[in-house]
């Protein structure tokens, strides 16, 4: 029975690094971007048709994936066992047959579980939801054989704090930009060498086949063994299928167009100089909150003679209307309007670039003050500013503000803990003496 006992709980602590880890990692990859999962779950709704339900996506996004870090938390450090357990034996009862039928009817392309920083099929991510399914089974049956790390009066404070971080870290990545940019427009990329195909590069593989038909039959020949040359076969219709996607790169296509219809986007990745690039998804759902910070830049760039253009998906008279409202003087180009979210999570969003490498992307709010473009652009341009270094601060911070306040709540359980049982062996001896 020993034996037994100790081959089930060594199964379900696995379950419990498993489960743990990859809710707090998803939850985490979530909450990096939560305006990309709130286009996630705005495609899953249309998909559905569940468009009215759209306006309630970036509530949905803060919400969905503050709760799954929480739940990856509580799992992870044995908290709320039983209720921790049910909840998730509950999302992977939900979410296993609904990846399947993304798998099987493909309505989204990418279920968005990691975000964008690990990219998986639909297949993929309904066989990883099979696993955790059993995993989520076989941990709620067997929840108390899990470790806990704190006493059961410290169990709302992990829950809560959990929770609470995760809305904040997702409204800090909300309200400014992505902390990590798991993207291909990231600081420091080229655009350019990014849409380049190696020479070496494996191509596309296809297999093509022909129907022909004869004597009101039709047949489906291949390459080698079509009746070309056989005049009772009638040839119907030829047939091409991908087998083998080749390689391809991480930007497909870079498309900027004037209102004249012309490409600008080699003149703009080829200006060896610097460009201002000021991104509008949609001009009609645009914050001017920061507009006079907006102009300013545009008034730098003139003085400069660096060039500035808008960039939005909108149609033209939206963009008139933007203008006349902001008093925007600086021209416009045309693009698609997924491919400028993609780019910039903020509307508007602004772009410093230089021969087709991002330099700099500035939220709306976090544009430089009038007083201080020129310093701040300069240490760009010559090379100045640290990004990575600015990352990796963010990110210890961020750790930091997490992990004290439960390692010090830890500490004090455990010491609270261990004096009462110290109180309690005393009493015990006392009575015994006694």
């Amino acid at each position: 029975m020993r034996y037994k006992d100790t081959i089930i709980r060594t199964i379900a602590e696995l379950c419990r690094l498993l489960i743990g880890g990859v809710f707090i990692f998803s939850g985490l990859v979530k909450a990096v971007d939560p305006v990309g999962f709130a286009l996630k779950i705005e495609e899953y709704l249309a998909s559905f048709g569940l468009e009215g339900l759209q306006a309630f996506s970036s509530i949905l996004s803060f919400n969905i994936i503050a709760v799954e870090f929480a739940l990856g938390v509580c799992i992870l450090m044995g908290v709320y066992r039983r209720y921790s357990t049910f909840l998730v034996l509950l999302f992977m009862a939900f979410m296993t047959p609904l990846t399947l039928y993304l798998a099987l009817f493909d309505p989204v392309s990418d279920c968005g579980c990691f975000g964008d920083a690990v990219i998986i099929t639909n297949w993929e991510t309904f066989y990883k939801n099979v696993v955790l399914l059993a995993a989520s089974i076989f941990i709620f049956i067997y929840n108390q054989r899990i470790f806990s790390f704190f006493t059961h009066k410290a169990y709302w404070f992990v829950g809560l704090f959990a929770y609470l971080f995760c809305i904040g870290f997702s409204y800090r990545n909300y309200y400014h930009l992505p902390i990590i940019d798991f993207r291909p427009y990231k600081i420091g990329a080229n655009i350019p060498y990014l849409m380049s195909i190696p020479e070496d590069a494996p191509e596309d593989e296809y297999t093509y086949s022909f129907i022909y038909e004869k004597d009101g039959v039709k047949k489906e020949f291949g390459l080698n063994n079509y009746p070309a040359d056989d005049p009772d076969w009638t040839f119907v219709e030829s047939k091409t299928e991908l087998v083998k996607e080749g390689y391809v790169p991480p930007i497909t296509s870079f498309d900027l167009y004037n209102e004249e219809g012309d490409n600008l986007s080699e003149e703009i990745l080829n200006n060896d100089q610097a460009v201002f690039l000021l991104i509008l998804s949609k001009v009609e759902k645009a914050n001017d909150e920061r507009i006079d910070d907006i102009n300013n830049v545009y008034d730098y760039a003139v003085d400069k003679h660096i060039p500035f253009y808008a960039v939005s998906g909108s149609s033209i008279s939206e963009i008139e209307i933007w203008s006349d409202r902001t008093g925007a003087e600086y021209p416009f180009l045309i693009a698609d309007e997924t491919f400028l979210k993609t780019i910039i999570r903020s509307n508007p969003g602004l772009l410093l670039l230089r021969s087709g490498t991002i330099l700099k992307k500035w939220h709306y709010k976090d544009i430089p003050a009038e007083e201080n473009i020129d310093t701040v652009i300069n240490s760009y341009l010559e090379g100045k500013e640290d990004e990575t270094h600015k990352q990796q601060a963010a990110i210890r911070n961020n750790l930091l503000t997490f992990s004290v306040p439960l390692l010090l709540v830890w500490m004090y359980d455990y010491f609270r803990n261990r004096r009462r049982k110290r109180a309690g062996n005393k009493a015990e001896k006392e009575d015994i003496e006694k």
